[in-house]
């Protein structure tokens, strides 16, 4: 057996703000929509992960999803324009990303990173 993908599923009470979250901050298309799941997506070939830590790195809190961009100071500027907060960072680790955290309208905490 072999895994192909694997699909995170957030609860939304507000489908359409959590869509925006993830259309206008992050970039990423609606793929599927049934009206009571929506699905967004990326067109770029992706590997197969699943972390599992005890704690953020560096005395952060565990995240509850990661994101890789590929201009981390461009995910910065979307964040600040819509007025979000920033939980934690910017910051250039010590193990070679560049990362901050901020809450989806989900509550969850989500880690944007850039590798350096």
């Amino acid at each position: 057996m072999k895994v192909k993908r694997i699909v995170a599923d957030l609860h939304a009470d507000d489908l359409p703000k959590a869509m925006g979250f993830y259309r206008d901050i992050l970039g990423l298309e609606v793929v599927m929509d049934h009206g009571w799941i929506v699905t967004l997506g990326s067109p770029e070939t992706m590997t197969v992960q699943i972390s599992l830590a005890c704690e953020g790195g560096s005395g952060a809190p565990t995240p509850d999803l990661s994101v890789e961009v590929d201009e981390i100071e461009a995910a910065l500027a979307r964040v600040t324009d819509a007025g979000l907060e920033i939980e934690y960072g910017p910051v250039t680790e010590p193990w070679g990303v560049r990362r901050f955290f901020v809450r989806d309208p989900l509550g969850k905490l989500i880690n944007i990173l850039s590798h350096v």
